[in-house]
């Protein structure tokens, strides 16, 4: 049967009584399959069938709202009201990974829901079931990991905390492992290039992390969590209303991994030692016009590595420190806070003005073997900004900033123990302004270009320009396209310090240029009713193209690392397809594939970008029963081969390591027991026991010229099983 459309809109948002927002709220026309969720700002907007007037609003423990509806280009309000709960209830799934159908910008929204379907440690440990973004370690050594986004490394990615600039510089090497899991609310990925509020950084897409808020009903939760690696963690969060404006949270994180583990048996640790303590404290202020919110946070972690306690060390006694261990230390201290003030002048117009300040201070002191690198990296950025509607179609953004870097750098390069330690300080400010204007017409078409510039301390001024697309013909089909420029500001030692771990000798060009480039994009999305259900198809292609880079060369000489300009050509293409299904209450499933091609100048030769893999496969199930008593999810992971960088032929003739890596895969599962106020969860990771039999290069001669253990490209450790147990309460 065929459903006339009229050309009504509807459109409007979700709170709770407590006047938070809701995300992932189910609103539909009744008795239709036609209906929309709402997006991270609990907004949703969908076009009016003929001759349905009653709009159903859903979510997980309220009650639905059902609202009569007439006329044409309808704005509502809706609040929900707590629902008193059961012993035992039956309720609609929560999706855990959504689209967010009304944004301009291609953005996925991967809830709460979804985090709790793996272990999810950390923020690195958060995309184990999402298709488009990779994590993998960047050095066996250390433990580094890199988030990859289109096929490029995570620098490109720009980090946002609550939408603030975050973990860029020195904090960048290990930020993915500063998040705790439990602390997050939700977590936003966009991609391609983004709006022009948050800056000019993000070049391959956000990715914004949104910790659980002091103004919710009042909660405690905890997590304790341990695996057969020997890692032991804790974490607790819980809020309470001071007052009916007033608000506070208190956030906890501790983690303990103490073992040494050499499965591969080359005389180093597979894992580093990692002891991590981690606060957040928050509070809100949530006034009819005036909204105030701030944060404190503090970090000390202590990470280890190198040689294990049985090693034999070097096997050539000739060689300076032989007989020495060599070991790796870094501590690190990190202290964040943030203050956000806005006021709303017409909530008719959603007229308002909001100011930003933030601060933050990474103190790192790290040796490799008896390399040093030591860094205090300060942060400072402010941001004032204004926004208004003049009607339905026509609003407007705009404002100014101010970014300041500060980074106080000590380092000795050559592996000396008694070698000369030098000094280098690096500071920039950027004070920049922008304006961004949005056309919208009755949400099929919508019209976003934005503008800003910037004039940096170091590199002068510069443009960014950016422009987005989105074009919704029905509630079925969602096309968006975008186009615009992005720009970052390299910190070699700062960002690259893990390098250190190996033997290369890091050589790093004079003058290097600030990084600028251009991305395009183009993605669809189709809702498509199929017995009785919603099969969600996506597709996207992007296309990076660098007018500049910071080229890390490891492959003109394979005993060093050399940092410079962009002298040829750099670019990526990445193509993704995404499809998913429930197939019955409670069961879904999504597979997704993407194949990347990047390349980058290298000597003056046009080269494959090393340890990229060419194409990615995903599978995942999920079912929970229908009393919502048992979860069972599993993930299939095929990673595609890639280049290496190019070898050196050893004594006897033989390559050092392969040329080019293969294909690998990799399964995860976990079962949940959820209770009224806790849940108990045990799971696997890798359990296809894969790992990378030889990560590090030279591992018995790490006082030699041929140590290397930047060549990784796929697991570390074998199989890993884990249990934990989580404690929910809210006040209802």
């Amino acid at each position: 049967m065929t459903v006339g459309w009229a050309n009504a809109q509807v459109q409007g948002t979700v709170k709770t009584s407590e006047g938070e927002q809701v995300v992932g709220a189910s609103v539909f026309w009744e008795n239709t399959m036609q209906g929309t969720t709402t997006d991270e700002n609990g907004f949703f907007s969908l076009a009016k069938p003929s001759g349905k007037n009653l709009l159903v609003v859903s979510y997980v423990g309220f009650r639905n709202d059902t609202i009569a509806v007439g006329g044409e280009n309808i704005r509502l309000d809706v609040v929900l009201d707590n629902q008193e709960m059961a012993e035992v209830e039956v309720v609609a799934r929560k999706m855990g990974t959504m689209k967010m159908r009304s944004s301009v910008i291609n953005r996925d929204l991967i809830s709460s829901t979804e985090l709790v379907r793996a272990a999810c440690c950390n923020l690195g440990e958060s995309f184990t079931t999402n298709p488009s973004v990779d994590v993998n370690y960047a050095d066996a050594a250390t433990g580094a990991k890199q988030i990859k986004l289109l096929g490029l490394s995570g620098s490109y990615v720009q980090m946002l905390t609550e939408n603030i600039p975050n973990y860029r510089g020195a904090a960048a090497p290990f930020a993915l492992g500063y998040v705790p899991g439990p602390w997050m609310q939700s977590i936003q990925v966009s991609k391609g290039t983004a709006s022009v509020k948050n800056g000019y950084e993000a070049i391959t897409g956000q990715i914004n992390i949104e910790f659980k808020k002091p103004q919710a009903p009042q909660s405690l939760h905890a997590n304790l969590y341990g695996d057969s690696n020997y890692k032991a963690e804790a974490n607790f969060d819980g809020n309470v209303a001071l007052g009916k404006r007033l608000s506070t949270a208190l956030l906890a994180h501790y983690e303990n991994s103490s073992a040494s583990h050499d499965s591969n048996g080359d005389g180093f640790m597979d894992l580093p030692k990692v002891k991590q303590y981690n606060f957040q404290n928050r509070w809100a202020w949530m006034g009819d016009r005036y909204i105030f919110q701030a944060s404190v946070k503090a970090m000390k972690e202590d990470r280890n590595s190198g040689q294990t306690s049985h090693s034999h060390g070097s096997s050539r006694q000739t060689e300076p420190n032989a007989g020495e261990r060599y070991q790796i230390g870094i501590q690190t201290e990190r202290y964040e806070a943030f203050m956000k003030n806005a006021y709303i002048f017409n909530p008719e117009k959603n007229m308002n003005l909001a100011l930003i300040l933030s601060g933050s201070s990474h103190k790192q002191d790290a040796s490799y073997g008896h390399k040093i690198y030591n860094v205090d990296q300060k942060n400072g950025y402010a941001s004032l900004m204004f926004e208004t509607e003049f009607n339905r179609r026509h609003s407007l953004s705009a404002g100014v900033s101010l970014n300041h870097d500060y980074y106080g750098q000590d380092y000795r390069l050559e592996n000396i123990n008694d070698g000369t330690m030098r000094e280098k300080m690096e500071k920039e400010t950027v004070p920049g302004a922008y304006a961004q204007y949005t056309y919208n017409w009755n949400d099929k078409l919508v019209l976003m270009g934005g503008l800003r510039a910037d004039h940096s301390s170091v590199y002068g001024t510069f443009v960014t320009p950016r422009a987005h697309i989105h074009y919704a013909p029905s509630d079925a089909v969602s096309l968006r396209a975008s186009a615009g420029k992005g720009y970052r500001a390299p910190h070699v030692l700062a960002e690259y310090n893990y390098l250190l771990a190996s033997s290369r000798e890091i050589r790093i060009d004079a003058g290097l240029k600030q990084e600028e480039a251009w991305n395009y994009g183009v993605s669809s999305s189709f809702y498509i009713p199929l017995f009785s259900k919603t099969l969600n198809l996506n597709a996207e292609y992007y296309h990076t193209h660098f007018r500049n880079q910071l080229v890390v060369d490891m492959d003109s000489s394979p005993h060093a690392a050399h940092f410079s300009n962009l002298h040829g050509k750099s670019y990526s293409h990445a193509f993704q397809v995404e499809a998913s299904y429930p197939f019955f209450t409670g069961f879904t499933m999504t597979s997704a594939c993407r194949r990347t091609e990047a390349k980058t100048t290298y000597g003056g030769v046009l080269r494959e970008r090393p340890l990229t893999s060419k194409y990615k496969g995903l599978l995942t199930a999920s079912y929970q029963t229908p009393l919502g008593i048992w979860q069972f999810d599993v993930t299939l992971q095929l990673n595609g081969g890639g280049r290496l960088p190019e070898p050196y032929a050893l004594a006897d003739g033989s390559l050092s390591w392969e040329s080019r890596y293969g294909a690998y895969e990799q399964l995860s599962a976990q079962v949940t027991r959820w209770f009224r106020h806790w849940s108990v969860y045990v799971g696997g990771e890798n359990l296809t026991n894969f790992r990378q039999k030889n990560p590090i290069v030279g591992a018995s001669e790490p006082w030699s010229g041929n140590f290397d253990s930047t060549l990784v490209w796929g697991p570390v450790h074998g199989a890993m099983f884990y249990l934990g147990v989580r404690y929910n309460w809210e006040k209802l």
